[in-house]
């Protein structure tokens, strides 16, 4: 691949507003955006599968490898979440990219460039709690942080705090603390509360695939 034609991506993740906000956002760079789904292995011919991690539960679906398989794109993350084990444990598993959401769209995309071109790209920005980043979550309308919003999600899929510290990488306490201030923004006291709340405001996950219908699908090898 050069520079002279627009990076083909697919963009992954289970909820239809994060691939909807992600694919906004990334439409303004050079960037052709040719298929958007839940976590289920990417049909199209790509250069980069762009894997979202809002709201994942680790251990459930496919692994990384897997939305690549019988392909030659590359697979980077694109998180919130930038703790060290995180990004290593990605990186592991066969990320050849991990790239924090405070990036802007130029960084971005130099940084899929790279990833295409043969390295490994980690970039971790600035601050993963930032609430002024571009793309969208559920209940960021409200006022819900991306941390705060994707401990909600958790809770809906029926995580306890202590599984929730362990998929992002916090301390039982500072979930905690999350869940107290998402609580006092959408305005419940209890977890059952909590989870009939987000069922009702976009945080069950999504199973919709979309691919460009002018674009050949991936042959199996």
């Amino acid at each position: 691949m050069t520079n002279s034609r627009p990076l083909r991506l697919a963009i992954v993740d289970d909820y239809a507003v994060v691939v909807a906000g992600v694919a906004s956002f990334l439409a303004a760079e050079a960037i052709d955006v040719v298929e958007t789904g839940a976590s289920q292995a990417v049909v199209s011919d790509v250069d980069v599968v762009l894997y979202d991690t809002f709201g994942q539960v680790e251990g459930r679906g496919i692994d990384l490898q897997d939305f690549v398989r019988e392909s030659d794109a590359q697979v980077v993350v694109y998180s919130w979440n930038v703790q060290p084990e995180m990004v290593r444990d990605a990186v592991a598993h066969g990320a050849r990219g991990y790239l924090s959401k405070v990036l802007t769209g130029p960084q971005i995309v130099a940084a899929l460039r790279r990833v295409v071109a043969g390295e490994v790209v980690v970039l971790t920005g600035d601050d993963e709690t930032s609430v002024g980043g571009d793309g969208d979550w559920p209940g960021r309308s409200i006022g819900l942080s991306p941390r705060e919003a994707e401990v909600v999600a958790l809770i809906a899929q029926g995580l306890s705090n202590k599984d929730i510290a362990a998929r992002a990488y916090l301390s039982v306490n500072t979930v905690k603390t999350y869940i107290r201030t998402a609580y006092g923004k959408i305005g419940v006291a209890s977890r059952s509360q909590a989870v009939i709340w987000a069922l009702d405001h976009g945080f069950k996950p999504d199973t919709l695939r979309t691919v460009d219908p002018a674009l050949v699908l991936r042959s199996p090898r």
